[in-house]
């Protein structure tokens, strides 16, 4: 088999050194963006409970004002109600459904009001008690600013996605110090393909955004952590807390949608439903005042066992509930702390009848494998324990923990809590992805060799009876001179040029229309675009670009044979080795 030197592993992008170049600014953006987030929490959390304008880091737990407490959610649920309705309805929600609808819908343009807002309501939400994390809003945010930067170039959508993806990774990034984990948040949920041309410019925003916050927020791990490598005995329980954190992150996605589907039912504006849900955030910040805010401090306790295991369980069905609740009102509040501290709650909960390993792996593991049941995003949940604890020895736990509780999310649900609100508004969107059967074969594979070519020397009424008259074969020629190709040719065209009063033969009037042409070396998806794009149904087959020699065509039919192949693959079973029966001698 000879050498094809036009054939790559990789498209070629000529573009893609000003795209990573691009990347660069929004990962320093969206940094910025994360620390006037942290810092809009800090404020409206020292302003709200304790009455002072400080951008101090202080937990709400610590307040001091008893039963008033229940109204400091009910006054925050108020303010992000007018934020939506007078100022942008997107900031509502937890951000990564909002980005991927704006990716896949949306041609990823995303408004400057989205940017400028949605990090103050977030702040209103999470300061004034929410149990939300900042990384949903900062997602939004970053994507925000990526999508406006792309808005103000000449770009495409695919490229604007890039820089959105990438501002939203940032952002992340920027936030919990989890690079690695960012950019396979990226793939696993954003960017829905796996190509140089965006994880090269993502990955680059990440790496910006990781050297950056270190002026903000320092380096390090978020909540280090080191436990002992764990026994043989250790998979078996491994298993138990996947399957248990699977049906955790099962029914709190179930959970979310009851309760938002009983807001929808209430006879009230939606402006109004996170003050209702104010009133639930308050009685339970009352009753466990640790569940109030975004709790990185609970969770680093959760994960050392510094909590006795009556509050680990008040802390787990508390939180539980102000977070369903809250989040299901439609306020504005990210989902990853809040299942970073269920889950560490349910680990610290199984640490005391687990065997295999220390205690402090459990919370851990759960931690990690709830986050991967509920975003659908088993890889990203892996790394992201490891880079917010660096405990290289939990790695294997975490492995078979997240993939268990992942199996057991896609066995047993349709949607993640990702892709549900999404499809509530008419969207599908399928989250398996591979490559293209049509990418993998080249036109020469499919083409039609022996092409029947009509001379260009033949009149037109002799073109109209010999090839469409009744004995008519094709629905469209190439018409050539020489072996060069000259034009295409069908019924339709060629009654035009007839009623047009064209005399003469078929060649002048071919060569008159442009003809879109295929090379032997493109695949197959890229001729069936251009087909779809220019409304043909037959291409003439040429041996270079910019050459006119006619080698073949290929039919809409001939693009889509490679897929009968791949059908047989998926679903042809196949045995070739058939083991002998043992007959003694």
């Amino acid at each position: 088999m000879s050498h094809d030197s036009t054939r790559r592993d990789f498209f070629a992008n000529p573009r893609l050194p000003l795209m990573a170049g691009l990347a660069v600014p929004v990962g320093v953006l969206s940094t910025l963006a994360a620390f006037v987030l942290l810092s809009l929490i800090h404020l409206f959390t020292n302003m709200f409970f304790f009455g002072a304008f400080s951008f101090a880091d202080r937990s709400p737990a610590g307040h001091t004002l008893g039963a008033w407490v229940v109204a400091i959610p009910i006054a925050g649920g108020v303010l992000i109600g007018l934020i939506a309705r007078f100022g942008s309805e997107k900031i509502r929600g937890h951000g990564i459904p909002e980005a991927i609808e704006a990716i896949l819908f949306g041609k990823s343009r995303m408004s400057a009001k989205v940017a400028l807002l949605k990090p103050l309501a977030s702040g209103i939400a999470i300061g004034s008690g929410g149990p939300f994390g900042a990384e949903g809003p900062i997602i939004m945010t970053g994507g925000a600013l990526g999508s406006l930067l792309a808005q103000t170039l000449s770009l495409t959508a695919a490229e604007r996605k890039t820089l959105l993806v990438a501002g939203a990774t940032a952002g992340m990034t920027a936030v919990f110090g989890t690079p690695l984990a960012a950019v396979l948040l990226a793939v696993e949920l954003l960017l829905f393909e796996w190509r140089p041309r965006s994880f090269i410019p993502v990955a680059v925003a990440c790496a910006v955004a990781g050297f950056a916050r270190a002026l903000w927020f320092g380096s390090g791990a978020i909540f280090p952590l080191q436990t002992t490598p764990p026994h043989m005995v250790a998979l078996f329980s491994c298993l138990v807390a996947g399957l248990l954190s699977g049906m955790l992150a099962a029914g709190l996605s179930a959970a979310l949608y009851k309760v938002e589907d009983m807001f929808a039912r209430l006879p009230l504006h939606w402006m109004w439903w996170p003050a209702l849900a104010g009133i639930v955030i308050g009685v339970g910040g009352l009753i466990e005042p640790r569940a109030l805010g975004v709790g990185y401090d609970v969770i680093d306790d959760l994960l050392h066992q510094h909590v006795v295991l009556g509050v680990a369980i008040a802390l787990l069905i508390v939180k539980a509930i102000m977070w369903v609740v809250a989040l299901g009102s439609g306020t504005s509040g990210g989902v990853l702390a809040p299942l970073l501290m269920l889950g560490a709650g349910l680990g610290v909960v199984l640490s005391h009848v687990l065997p295999g390993a220390e205690p402090t792996l459990w919370p851990l593991v759960c931690m990690t494998a709830t986050l991967g049941g509920t975003l659908g995003a088993p890889l990203t949940a892996i790394v992201f324990g490891f880079e917010l604890t660096h405990d290289g020895n939990a790695m294997l736990p975490l492995l078979a923990a997240t993939l268990t509780a992942h199996a057991f999310v896609t066995v047993t649900m349709r949607r993640s809590i990702m892709t549900e609100k999404i499809a509530r508004r008419g969207y599908h969107i399928f989250r398996e992805y591979g490559v293209d059967p049509l990418q993998r074969h080249d036109v020469r594979e499919v083409m039609t060799a022996g092409v029947q070519v009509i001379d260009a020397a033949t009149p037109l009424d002799v073109v109209m009876t010999t090839c469409f008259g009744p004995g008519q074969t094709h629905r469209a020629f190439p018409v050539a001179a020489d072996g060069l190709l000259v034009g295409m040719v069908d019924r339709g065209a060629l009654q035009r040029w007839i009623d047009a009063g064209s005399t003469g033969n078929i060649g002048a009037a071919a060569a008159s229309e442009p003809v879109e042409t295929a090379v032997p070396s493109e695949t197959c998806q890229q001729v069936a675009a251009r087909m779809a794009v220019h409304q043909i149904e037959r291409m003439p087959v040429v041996d270079s670009p910019g050459s006119r020699r006619l080698v073949g065509i290929v039919s809409r039919s001939d693009l889509v044979r490679p897929l009968d192949a791949h059908f047989h693959e998926e679903h042809r079973r196949e045995r070739f080795w058939r083991p002998r029966p043992f007959r003694p001698r």
